[in-house]
């Protein structure tokens, strides 16, 4: 069964950093496109950061592009979100997701597996 389980999430001051993980079970990461999406309380879901299976590829939205490093460990098959320079606007509930496409495309609806999704609360 395909399996993906995100963590690192909790609560950060603004200006701090925080890594998600997120480790794959019952696949190969190595052929999936991953991505990172988040959701806050009465917004829709977002695409954060997205990497290609094939030459690693990478996609960020404008909002994150210089604070948000995408990485994939295909060896540990697990794909990481790593975030500096977070802000309150960066609170939402974060979600990885695999597609089996070589793409670095990042639209929500085009993902096929998800995970539960982490709780990130950037607050002082």
């Amino acid at each position: 069964q395909l399996q993906l389980v995100e963590s690192g999430g909790g609560l950060v001051q603004p200006g701090g950093s925080l890594r998600l993980s997120c480790a794959a079970s019952g696949f190969t990461l190595d052929y999936y496109a991953i991505g990172w999406f988040r959701q806050a309380p009465g917004k829709e879901r977002e695409g954060v950061s997205c990497i290609s299976s094939s030459d690693g590829s990478t996609y960020y939205a404008d909002s994150v592009k210089g604070r948000f490093t995408i990485s994939r460990d295909n060896a540990k098959n697990t794909v990481y979100l790593q975030k500096h320079s977070l802000k309150p606007a960066d609170t939402a509930v974060y979600y990885c997701a695999a597609l089996h496409v070589v793409t670095t495309d990042c639209l929500p609806y085009e993902y096929d597996y998800w995970g539960p999704g982490t709780q990130v609360t950037v607050s002082s």
